[in-house]
């Protein structure tokens, strides 16, 4: 059997304070077949981004961290790699997109030079011509309907939605086999937020590209991802294929995060019930979710 183009299995995050050490992530694990939409869900700090950050090889430099558990990528176990070959990875085969594109963006250089740095990644020869080319394409894959006026543009003077839609062309710029997605379109409006999403969407199908796509959103979730994950606690505590989820969500988080989602009937918004018990309740695997042969 092919391995999945990202497998996670009992990975384990905390980070050392004087006082000890304080857990984040209690050994989750997790696969991403090539060219599946995968989700992981949660409220705010649950271990969402910090999972991310560990694929993307971020976390391992900071030194307080301290990170077991096994992370592959095509079936290379990432931990065999050396600093500077993990750093080849990212903007290359792997790439990610940021919550905020407007922080990730940097507002000294225009995006034309941005983008030709993201090219260049992976042929670091390319001449800047030629990198504005490819850059005038990867734009108007995203619907920028003038990509030379927004080469030629810094980040602060392009609107939110602008500047995520370059984010994605970034990303996407170089083929990468896996797009890690925080959040995308948080910070939009909800039109813009659907319009954007609904374009990378697009995009991955056509390159076959593995998406793991963080967010609290579970409207965005049922509409983008082909399986979830929910995590709670930095512990993955159900998982299966997105409308098994959605339609019959079995553990009590889960059906926590279902009734907080804010419905346009009146009434207020629902706060999210005391969900401690499902800190103890057992993971729910729905039918059909197992995981790859050799998987833990």
């Amino acid at each position: 059997m092919t391995a999945p183009t990202l497998r996670i299995s009992d990975l384990r995050l905390g980070f050392r304070r004087w006082a000890g050490t304080v857990e984040v992530l209690h050994g989750i694990s997790m696969h991403i077949r090539k060219g599946e939409r995968v989700a992981l869900v949660g409220e705010s700090g649950s271990g969402k981004s910090v999972t991310a950050r560990i694929v993307l090889g971020l976390l391992q430099q900071v030194r307080s961290a301290r990170i077991s558990g096994l992370v592959e990528f095509e079936g290379q176990n990432l931990d065999t790699l050396s600093a500077r070959d993990r750093a080849r990875l990212r903007g290359t085969a792997m790439s990610m997109i940021f919550q905020d594109p407007t922080s990730s963006l940097n507002p000294v250089y225009t995006i034309g030079v941005q983008f030709h740095e993201v090219l260049r990644r992976r042929d670091p020869r390319l001449k800047m011509a030629e990198a504005r080319q490819r850059a005038a394409r990867a734009l108007a894959d995203v619907a920028i309907p003038n990509p030379d006026r927004v080469l030629d543009s810094y980040s602060f003077q392009l609107s939110g939605g602008m500047n995520q839609r370059v984010m994605i062309a970034m990303a996407l710029a170089n083929e990468p086999s896996l797009l890690l997605a925080d959040e995308p379109g948080t910070a939009l409006d909800v039109t813009v937020q659907a319009q954007t999403l609904r374009l990378m969407r697009d995009l991955v199908e056509e390159h076959d590209t593995s998406v793991l796509f963080i967010s609290h959103n579970l409207g965005v979730v049922r509409e983008f991802a082909d399986r979830v994950y929910v995590i709670y606690k930095g512990r993955i505590v159900e998982h299966g294929p997105a409308d098994s989820l959605f339609e019959d969500p079995r553990h009590p988080y889960t059906q926590a995060l279902m009734r907080a989602v804010p419905r346009l009937t009146g009434g207020g918004i629902p706060d999210i019930e005391d969900v401690s018990e499902a800190y103890f309740a057992p993971l729910v695997v729905h039918e059909g979710c197992g995981e790859p042969e050799g998987a833990a």
